[in-house]
């Protein structure tokens, strides 16, 4: 996961996505550099436009908006079958005696 959001930091900064700056970004956070890692993230990310993605992305994980002005209903919760309260306690009287 680290060397995803080093790729996005990367990015966020207007830096290229490479090697050696993955692998800058990963060893300022302390973890062992995988290299077989950054070279697969370097590879995968190679002619993918970063900025559209990530604006898809946040479309589909936006919240529908309603149609109108009033708030979204939350959704009612069922309410509990209460047992009688003399059940419960013939159940328990069967178990001391």
């Amino acid at each position: 996961m680290e060397y995803t959001y080093a790729a996005l930091l990367l990015h966020k900064v207007g830096k290229d996505i490479d090697e050696a700056n993955l692998k800058a970004v990963i060893s300022a956070t302390g973890a062992k550099v995988d290299e077989a890692k950054v070279k697969v993230m370097v590879a995968s990310l190679s002619g993918v436009d970063i900025a559209d993605k990530l604006a898809n992305a946040s479309v589909a994980a936006a919240p529908a908006a309603s149609s109108g002005d009033a708030p979204a209903e939350a959704p009612k919760e069922e309410k509990k079958k209460e047992e009688p309260k003399a059940e419960a306690a013939e159940g328990l009287a069967s178990l001391f005696g």
